[in-house]
């Protein structure tokens, strides 16, 4: 203890000042890419959409005024637009000069080149219709920030209660309970899953489902939640992305668990759709009842102004009622759809919404873990007498902008701080069903101290038969360069690049081309960098070879890939240089994420003169020239 403050209490205040150093880091960045950066920058960066158009606009289920946004242009670029996040519009004048319109809004649904935006007021709507060279970008998402920093202060604050308990259990010396149970046998399960979910149902206050790539991690989740279902009446299940939120609702409904959606799904299906909050509003029997009484709402509302002082009071009085009326079957419909339900499904930043408030879980699932910003958890904790956390602290962090918020510790995740502290409270899954021994076996001597095992039916599984499963292409003695972006921070090797197109080439001729298109043998390319992720999109896209598999052919960097896997995977490292700085690749966690997503191939493209340096690649490279093959380009 030191000025009074316990240990816990130090660490959270300290995460505090790195998440303002984020805040204000991002903040600044986003007011540098609006004054500095042109549009078609913007664009490219996936910040913005232009030109865009207005649809129809309407008063959603939640009695949200919102319009309809397309874009007409550059429809094949990705972008960053997604349900929750703010935005911003603007017009360009003859000039091209950007003038922003002052208001913001809301995302509240969002497909590939379509998006609905929830509206502040009708004045909003008015200044939009009509105007044209209209764009709209994302806008500095304040709301995020101060609902973590929110979250934070209540639990550094709290005092004698659940959440300080939980704080001093999850980040101090007091022991993390369990209740003795007799064990459940799960004859569908491998005996590592078995183990994990019975700790789940043990755990008074956190157990942590450890599950390396491959190893059946939803599987396990899903079951550890439907078993909890038998005890509770109902849970709380959230991620840090909307995707991953999806992910696991998915499964849940298919299990024939009654999920109910708080916020807007990425993946736009009717299944999914389905059991938004949203949708099962409108479904409601009462909802039409409530939709007539909100339209004469606004009818009256709208009329006042022409009426008299009798005609006025009138109307008051009839508004004043069908108000208490509006707000009696909301309460009525919103307390019928949670008692139906048996999981609340959110992100952990949509834990806050105004839909949950005052309401407390027994147990709170927290899947994708290890991609989560400590305090985007304490949100949902806050919420709960127990957590559960899924993921692996080995792949993917969380995102942080800030060199030096990074540096002091804010990618540190709560799943990592408590798998360090607490190993008692894991589980580590042991069997993969993913990966061929010859690929699996690097990983798992290096990132889960060897504990991993391959399943029979994977083994020994491969393309070709005689085929090496791990290659190595040297580049060393090849004249092959790393060149920096002008623009950016990204990098780029034009040489590697077009020797990776070459080889892929290479292999679907050698694996058949009628028999990769029956089969649908798919392919993977990753590189770190995005630079050279955009220029091999370019290369195989002007390929006429490639013109029959491309829906098979997936480009994208490490980030892009987490969760996925391939048949077979190809990796650009791109790094090339006299001095051995491979800057990004020092984050392992994404090696482990690209050499991971390969089912039974993996082939590197790398200068080992420059890679081998750092003791992870030297390990890697001997390894591969001992069970697999490396391949020395001629000079």
């Amino acid at each position: 203890m030191i000025n009074g403050k316990t240990a816990p209490v130090i660490e959270l205040q300290h995460q505090y000042d790195l998440l303002q150093k984020e805040y204000e880091y991002e903040k600044e960045t986003y007011r540098q890419q609006s004054e500095k950066t042109g549009i078609q920058k913007k664009i490219q960066q996936g910040f913005c959409w232009y030109p865009v158009t207005t649809g129809k606009s309407y008063y959603n289920s939640l009695n949200q005024l919102v319009i309809e946004v397309e874009r007409k242009e550059d429809k094949e670029v990705e972008h960053n637009f997604e349900y929750g996040r703010p935005v911003c519009f603007f017009t360009t004048g003859e000039s091209g000069q950007m003038r922003y319109l002052n208001f913001s809004s809301v995302i509240s649904y969002v497909e590939e080149d379509r998006m609905v935006v929830s509206l502040p007021s009708p004045s909003a709507l008015f200044d939009l219709q009509g105007k044209i060279n209209l764009g709209v970008q994302l806008y500095f998402d304040e709301t995020s920030y101060k609902t973590m920093f929110s979250a934070l202060s209540e639990v550094i604050k709290a005092k004698n209660n659940r959440l300080s308990h939980m704080r001093d259990i999850l980040l101090g010396q007091a022991p993390a309970d369990e209740r003795s149970l007799f064990p459940i046998r799960f004859p569908w399960l491998n005996s590592s899953q078995e183990e994990a979910v019975n700790k789940v149902l043990a755990a008074k206050e956190v157990s942590i489902v450890h599950g390396p790539p491959g190893t059946g991690k939803t599987t396990t989740l899903v079951e550890a939640i439907y078993e909890t279902l038998h005890r509770e009446n109902q849970v709380i299940v959230c991620a840090q992305s909307n995707t991953a939120v999806d992910w696991i609702s998915e499964k849940l409904v298919d299990r024939g668990i009654n999920v109910l959606r708080i916020g807007n799904p990425t993946r736009v299906n009717d299944k999914m759709l389905s059991f938004t909050y949203e949708r099962r509003f409108e479904a409601h029997p009462d909802y039409a009842e409530l939709w007539s009484i909100r339209k004469a709402i606004r009818d009256i509302q709208s009329s006042m102004r022409n009426k008299n002082r009798d005609e006025r009071d009138t109307a008051r009085n009839r508004l004043s009622r069908l108000k208490f009326r509006a707000t009696e079957l909301e309460v009525k419909i919103d307390a019928e759809l949670f008692g139906e339900a048996r999981v609340i499904a959110c992100t952990l930043v949509g834990s806050a919404n105004r839909l949950l408030t005052n309401k407390q879980f027994t147990t709170l699932f927290i899947d994708e873990a290890a991609q989560a910003l400590e305090a985007a958890c304490w949100i949902a904790i806050e919420k709960a007498d127990r957590v559960i956390l899924a993921g692996d602290h080995h792949q993917l962090p969380p995102t942080i902008k800030c060199p030096e918020a990074a540096k002091g510790g804010l990618d540190k995740t709560l799943i990592q701080k408590i798998a360090i502290r607490k190993p008692e409270t894991v589980s580590l899954l042991k069997v993969q069903y993913r990966m061929n021994d010859d690929i699996m076996y690097f990983p798992s001597q290096w990132f889960y101290h060897n504990q991993l095992e391959s399943a029979p039916e994977v083994k020994y599984r491969g393309i070709l038969d005689f085929d090496t499963s791990v290659v190595w292409f040297d580049t060393k003695d090849s004249d092959f360069t790393e060149t920096q972006q002008s623009e950016g921070m990204s990098r780029i090797n034009k040489q590697e690049a077009l020797l990776l197109v070459e080889q892929l080439q290479s292999y679907i001729e050698k694996v058949g081309k009628e028999r990769v298109l029956e089969e649908s043998i798919d392919f993977g390319v990753i590189s770190p960098y995005k630079a050279q992720v955009h220029y091999l999109r370019g290369l195989i896209k002007r390929t006429a070879f490639f013109k029959p598999f491309r829906k098979l052919i997936t480009i994208h960097t490490v980030d892009g890939f987490q969760g996925q896997e391939r048949d077979v995977i190809m990796i650009s490292l791109v790094r090339a240089n006299e001095n051995g700085q491979i800057g990004f690749l020092n984050d392992l966690r994404r090696m482990n994420v690209a050499i991971t997503r390969a089912r039974m191939k993996l082939m590197i493209l790398g200068d080992s003169a420059t890679l081998t340096k750092h003791a992870f690649y030297k390990k890697l490279y001997n390894y591969i020239s001992q069970r697999g093959q490396v391949i020395s380009l001629p000079q």
